[in-house]
């Protein structure tokens, strides 16, 4: 059986037909890195789905590594360290039309959990390939800290010996024509992944 990595990107939301996090992944679908089968998987924008989907995902696929990404108006590729239990919107809501407000996502689960992706050496492989890029230290309270969220938790409850965590990419340029909020190329977004998929693998041969 292939060693398997996931990589997960929302729907499109807020209005916009596209959202680069999706289609950055989907460029790896079926595609081979380093020995390891890459499988690009779309999450719906759903308040109430997206723990079972994520918690699907990794009963059925059984990675080794999985990365999930979302997009966000900010102007660098966000590395985010922290993933905390709460849900809380003031402008955006979900894509079912869930809007919720200071809710906390498990009643019985931690504040929060931390990422497991080698996110500094992720940064300076990034940074010597001229990628503007952050170390986050906030997911935000929307969908892409739940599912983050709801993976850390699955993986940590269940002992589970694998590598994963959330990146937040930049919105595109055709989606913020006549905007002020930065964008990336989706070329450069899909560089960065690279980069992210291959430091991640590495630092899991060396820990081995």
């Amino acid at each position: 059986m292939s060693k398997k990595i996931i990589l997960t990107g929302f729907e499109p939301f807020g209005g916009s037909d596209v959202n680069p996090s999706i289609l950055a992944c989907q460029s790896f679908s079926k595609k081979s890195i380093g020995g390891y089968e890459i499988k690009a998987i779309e999450i719906p924008l759903h308040y109430k789905e997206i723990k079972q989907n994520i918690e699907s995902i990794l009963i059925k696929e059984k990675p080794e590594i999985v990365i999930c990404t979302g997009q966000s108006p900010r102007s660098v590729i966000s590395l985010e360290r922290i993933a905390i239990n709460i849900a809380s919107l003031e402008k955006t809501a979900y894509s079912c039309g869930t809007k919720p407000m200071d809710e906390i996502l498990d009643i019985s689960g931690r504040e929060g959990y931390f990422s497991t992706l080698p996110i500094r050496k992720i940064k300076d492989c990034l940074e010597e390939n001229k990628i503007p890029c952050e170390i986050s230290n906030s997911a935000g309270t929307f969908g892409c800290n739940q599912i983050f969220y709801h993976l850390m938790q699955f993986i940590n409850n269940n002992e589970i010996n694998i590598l994963a965590g959330f990146i937040h990419v930049p919105s595109l340029p055709e989606q913020v024509i006549s905007k002020n909020i930065p964008s990336m190329t989706l070329e450069l977004i899909i560089r960065a992944l690279e980069i992210a998929i291959k430091t991640t693998i590495e630092h899991l041969h060396e820990d081995k």
